[in-house]
């Protein structure tokens, strides 16, 4: 399993988190709303309609942090658990944060551009599984991927 968080501490499943790198944010929008909110960014995230992470998510509570120390607030309009829903309602012109990736890759993907980016805010990735040490080849596969890609 993939999760932003290693398993809890005392869970009653044996369970261990492998973590396969971490990645700052971006904040997405439409083309034309992007292109208004990049001049002064990130002030112009003031008041302005934002699609989220839901509220038991670490990246959620990184970006409430890194809002207040800004003092910063956006109008949340909507929370998401699924990063493709979240993507899917911000092509109708909210805006989103996603972990950082090739903004182009995410314009040509989900018709979204990058408004700015976000380094001080981190979303970590963790392989979860049974075992301590990763050993089953796609797993390993899986993992030395992440790394690649999320290192960039």
């Amino acid at each position: 399993m993939i999760s932003d968080a290693p398993p809890p501490p005392g869970s009653n499943v044996r369970a261990f988190g492998h973590l396969l790198g971490e990645s700052g944010i971006g904040f997405f929008a439409t083309r034309a709303l992007a292109q208004r909110l990049r001049r002064s960014f990130p002030r112009s995230l003031e008041g302005t309609p934002v699609l989220l992470p839901t509220e038991n998510t670490s990246l959620r509570r990184s970006l409430e942090a890194w809002f207040a120390k800004r003092q910063i607030r956006p109008r949340v309009v909507g929370e998401f658990e699924d990063s493709a829903l979240l993507h899917a309602f911000g092509r109708t012109g909210g805006r989103c944060s996603r972990p950082r990736r090739d903004p182009g890759e995410i314009a040509s993907h989900y018709g979204l551009h990058l408004v700015g980016r976000v380094e001080e805010v981190r979303e970590s990735f963790y392989a979860i599984s049974v075992e301590r040490r990763l050993t089953h080849p796609g797993v390993l596969a899986i993992s030395r991927a992440a790394r690649t890609e999320l290192s960039r």
